[in-house]
């Protein structure tokens, strides 16, 4: 995309986009939002502008002094247009109480809150989701959880997380849908509609509330996957791979995107243009509002873009950024800014006609309340109908890397099963990060899970702690690497067991925020534990606990049965026991491919071909390493059922195709095993020489299929203008005649191929 000027970019933002903003909403907010704007003086305008944390006991009496003694003044005079992580019917109504009945033109707040994957209902973390492939089902645990949210007065999430990773170093690859734009966008869009409703009429009810696509944009590739890094890409990877997820948002309506904390070409993403006027608000017309993430205005002076608190607010609302959180630049400076000339006030009412149109829509002017039913707030959280469908995104969210020997599923009597380690009876970490709402100890554990199968056949050793004191979200997970107490005792019962199933991995606490690894291997001595387990019984189930992919090379080529069961939120161990069992075939598939090491990172699969791809001269100038191969442990697309699938006769309707032609493809997809299960059958497109050089493979299609044994279906997809092209350098989108092949099977490694010609 050519840069747009800056006066351009203003000029477009004040007119043009104020004018298809508002065409598109119903009349009666446009007017209501035009009236009350006109009532408004600079200072309530900037106000609106503000977002504060929670900052005292609000039920109780107001500060006297210190910082929060000024923000309750600045919400007694209407200077808060948002409040975050106040949560619960009796916090919410006292803070809305003061902002609705005490400020001069009544506001209501809206209430904003991280509800990730869940609220006190956790569904799995959203990469464990994002393996279900099962759209409809991240739907509704996104409707869990805003169900819940809006229950405890919440009317705002800061979610969904649609960056695109390659990454496993990245601690926040766990809040995302893994590496492929495709997935990521109908991902993106399940989860809008989820947490918002299918209409804009829908976010007006009671039990939806208003989503945030984040954080925009490239967050997902900050350098060596360390957070609040720097970004360095070109504009192929910005168009075809970063920016897809945030346009379908859009496209699903989400009503707020949050900017990201990392550059992008030099230039903070807060205080860029490009990215928030030229984009976002110029070609995409997107007519919600921008917030920023916690600080990120006062962070552009740490970064060396503004010389001061005043430069950098002023930077900042240039740029786009509507809502200021927590930086209290905006309710700082921006009057001043505005007074001596510097920012036109016309960029102020923009902002401002955009948080409050949101307002209007979720119905706060109505019923400031409406969010603040106590009995209903009682009556929602923790109801068993959000359990059983936490229980059943659980399910879906379980991935089976290998089972050689058979040894999955258990069997249910007169086998004697060794269930060993610290993580198998945890009951907390299994919740994962970005819980804030939930309590510790909510967790079903997999120990609990187990015993309701073998009851006295279950032999359950804890062996040594892996993580030592109490882990918590604000603070760094502390390994054991010494004290191996009861590893003596584990090793014991593994040697009488039948079978040993040997929970492992990390502690929900070390991905998330924050939580950037440099080896991404079994953390502390498990990896000694897991080989001294297998040289007494070599009948071993490892079961995983992760946020993150993790580097497994021994394990890959020993351990016989591997479960990726990630953090499965509220209903964990209830879901690993049914899989484990054979009650719930395992259908998952990786969102993310796995490396063999840390040093293969970032790897993905639909990367570009490069001049030397393969070894065909027998010497050592190809591109690979020389230590390991260069494939992925385990790559996107993967995973194992209790049966097993064929692909035969891949078809395509013609051979050649005039360039808006749709594309039939068909397959027939056969269940050869002997159980019945569900199989994620993928379709992937290779450009094979294009103006932008395409990957080697682009997924452009799924369908989830549930095959009894013996059974054949035909599965048939049908390609467009859309699953065939690709945006330029430029940022045009282009559908470029030439030769393509499909590839169709149960992963990114595909077993059949296809070629056609575009006209």
């Amino acid at each position: 995309m050519k840069k747009i000027t800056v006066a351009l970019a203003l000029l477009f933002s004040v007119l043009s986009l104020a004018q298809k903003m508002t065409a598109k909403q119903p009349e009666n907010i446009k007017k209501r939002v035009a009236e009350l704007l006109a009532k408004m003086t600079l200072e309530e305008k900037i106000g609106q502008m503000n977002q504060y944390n929670g900052f005292w006991e609000v039920t109780g009496p107001a500060p006297k002094d210190g910082n929060a003694a000024t923000k309750y003044e600045h919400l007694k005079k209407g200077w808060v247009g948002s409040m975050l992580t106040v949560r619960g019917v009796d916090q919410v109504r006292a803070v809305q109480k003061i902002a609705v009945e005490e400020t001069r033109l009544g506001i209501p707040l809206i209430i904003g809150f991280d509800v990730i994957h869940g609220y006190k209902t956790l569904s799995p973390i959203p990469l464990a989701e994002a393996a279900s492939w099962d759209l409809d089902a991240i739907k509704k645990s996104a409707q869990v959880a805003a169900d819940e949210a809006s229950a405890s007065g919440i009317n705002w999430t800061f979610g969904p997380n649609v960056d695109i990773t390659r990454d496993a170093r990245w601690g926040r690859i766990m809040e995302g849908a893994g590496e492929d734009p495709y997935l990521g966008s109908l991902i993106a869009k399940a989860r809008v509609t989820g947490f918002q409703g299918d209409t804009s009429a829908d976010l007006s009810k009671p039990n939806t509330i208003a989503a945030c696509a984040k954080h925009f944009a490239a967050y997902g590739f900050v350098e060596s996957g360390k957070e609040y890094n720097s970004v360095e890409m070109g504009n192929n990877t910005l168009f075809n791979m970063v920016l897809p997820p945030f346009k379908a948002a859009k496209d699903a309506g989400v009503r707020t995107f949050m900017n990201a904390f990392n550059l992008l070409n030099g230039i903070p993403a807060t205080g860029n243009e490009m990215l928030q006027r030229d984009i976002l608000k110029g070609s995409w017309a997107f007519d919600g509002f921008v917030i920023t993430d916690w600080a990120s205005i006062r962070e552009m002076v740490v970064h060396g873009y503004a010389e001061n608190g005043a430069d950098a607010a002023e930077k900042a609302v240039k740029a786009g950024a509507d809502m200021d959180m927590e930086s209290y630049l905006y309710v700082a400076e921006l009057a001043n800014l505005v007074r001596s000339g510097k920012v036109s006030e016309a960029l102020i009412d923009d902002a401002v006609s955009r948080i409050l149109t949101v307002k209007f829509e979720l119905g706060l002017f109505d019923d400031p309340y409406r969010y603040c039913d106590k009995k209903r707030e009682q009556a929602v959280i923790g109801s068993a109908e959000n359990h059983a469908a936490v229980l059943d995104m659980a399910r879906k969210s379980i991935v089976l890397l290998k089972n050689e020997n058979q040894l999955l599923p258990l069997k249910k009597n007169n086998q004697k099963i060794a269930l060993i380690g610290a993580l198998a009876a945890d009951k907390t970490s299994p919740l994962g990060s970005w819980r804030i709402a939930a309590d510790d100890n909510t967790a079903v554990s997999v120990l609990e899970g187990m015993q309701k199968y073998v009851g006295s056949n279950l032999l359950y050793e804890k062996g040594p702690d892996y993580f030592l004191g109490k882990p918590a979200f604000t603070e760094e997970v502390q390994i054991n690497y010494s004290d191996k107490t009861g590893m003596d005792r584990a090793l014991e019962v593994a040697a009488k067991a039948d079978v040993v199933v040997l929970v492992m991995g990390e502690h929900g606490f070390m991905s998330g925020e924050a939580r950037t690894r440099t080896e991404i291997g079994l953390p502390g001595f498990q990896q000694e534990f897991l080989e001294a387990i297998y040289r007494v019984n070599k009948n071993v189930v490892l079961v995983l606990n992760n946020g993150r992919p993790l580097a497994l090379p021994w394990a890959a080529e020993h351990i016989p049965s591997i479960v990726e069961a990630w953090h499965l939120g509220t209903q964990a161990g209830n879901a690993v026991a049914e899989v484990l069992f054979g009650d719930y075939n395992p259908s998952g598939k990786l969102p993310v491919s796995f490396p063999r090491n840390v040093g293969q990172c970032p790897i993905y699969y639909n990367h570009h071909n490069t001049g030397r791809p393969t070894n065909v001269d027998n010497n050592v100038f190809w591109s690979h390493f020389i230590d390991v191969d260069k494939t992925p442990q385990w790559p996107f697309g993967f995973g194992l059922s209790y049966t097993t699938f064929s692909y035969q006769n891949l078809k395509l309707d013609k051979s050649t195709y005039q360039r808006y032609d749709r594309i039939e493809v068909s397959v027939d997809v056969t269940n050869t095993g002997a159980s019945d299960g569900i199989e994620v059958v993928q379709l992937y497109l290779r450009d094979v020489a294009a103006s932008v050089v395409r990957p080697v493979k682009e997924l452009k299609g799924f369908e989830r299929v549930s095959l009894k044994k013996g059974e054949t279906k035909t599965i048939r997809f049908k390609l467009g203008k859309e699953e065939l092209g690709f945006f330029d350098n430029e940022g045009f989108f282009q559908v470029e005649s030439g030769v393509f092949q499909v590839f169709v099977g149960g992963s990114s490694q595909t077993v059949l191929e296809a070629r056609f010609e575009l006209k």
